[in-house]
């Protein structure tokens, strides 16, 4: 029905009219622009991330310049770190075997070795190098064969029959272990210490123990025989 002039407007109870208004926002129709929840979430992690550059920009001398420079310094201190000792966790010394599962001879090491270096896959090169120079100390009966040996203990054992090349057996163990386990990447030049090393210990006589034992009975016969005649003289 028409009202007149005289009579009061209509009025509505606030929570009614919030509830209507509530009910009218809620429609599709007025969100069919509003940000996903990914965005939303991405917006509230960027506001976090400003807030918190700001304060650490306000602490720093220098102010945001000045953070610029000290997370740069952080970074590179820790690329050297990283560089130098390679992979956090790493153990100085493998523990895990040298060889697998699979018995293969110093000859097949060498050219899985050589066919990994002709492609410049420097760190199966010298993982098969180091490989090789310990089978071939095997098959020469320089080591015993013992399944599980690392490449620290076989270099120290080498070591004892081969004493001229005792620093390059564990400068190649090295390079090995850190290939192997350390996280590092081999070069060209690493891969041909090895191959030079296995060459030369190849060329070498061992020094056995029943050698030195013997130089050293012949020494004291000597020396014995050497007194008799002094004392004889006398």
């Amino acid at each position: 029905m028409a009202r007149s002039g005289d009579e009061p407007p209509l009025t509505t109870p606030r929570d009614p009219a919030r509830e209507a208004a509530r009910r009218e926002l809620a429609k599709r129709m007025y969100h069919e622009n509003d940000p996903s929840w990914f965005q939303r979430a991405l917006n509230a992690f960027w506001d976090w991330v400003s807030k918190l550059f700001d304060a650490a920009s306000s602490a720093t001398p220098g102010g945001a310049l000045g953070l610029v420079v000290v997370i740069a310094v952080v970074l590179l201190v820790a690329g050297a770190l990283w560089w130098r000792l390679g992979t956090p966790g790493r153990d100085p010394s493998s523990s895990a075997a040298l060889f697998d599962d699979r018995p293969r001879s110093a000859a097949d090491h060498r050219a899985a070795a050589e066919a990994h270096a002709a492609q410049g896959h420097w760190n199966q090169a010298v993982q098969e190098r180091m490989r090789a120079i310990v089978r071939s100390l095997e098959e020469r009966a320089l080591l015993d064969i013992r399944p599980g040996r690392t490449a620290d203990e076989a270099a120290a054992e080498a070591g004892r029959s081969l004493p001229s090349h005792t620093d390059r057996l564990r400068s190649a163990a090295r390079d090995f272990d850190d290939v192997t386990y350390g996280g590092r990447s081999a070069t060209e030049q690493s891969y041909h210490r090895i191959a030079d090393l296995d060459r030369d210990l190849e060329r070498t006589k061992p020094v056995l123990a029943h050698d030195a034992s013997g130089t050293s009975t012949a020494n004291t016969s000597h020396s014995a025989d050497q007194h008799a005649r002094q004392g004889a003289v006398e």
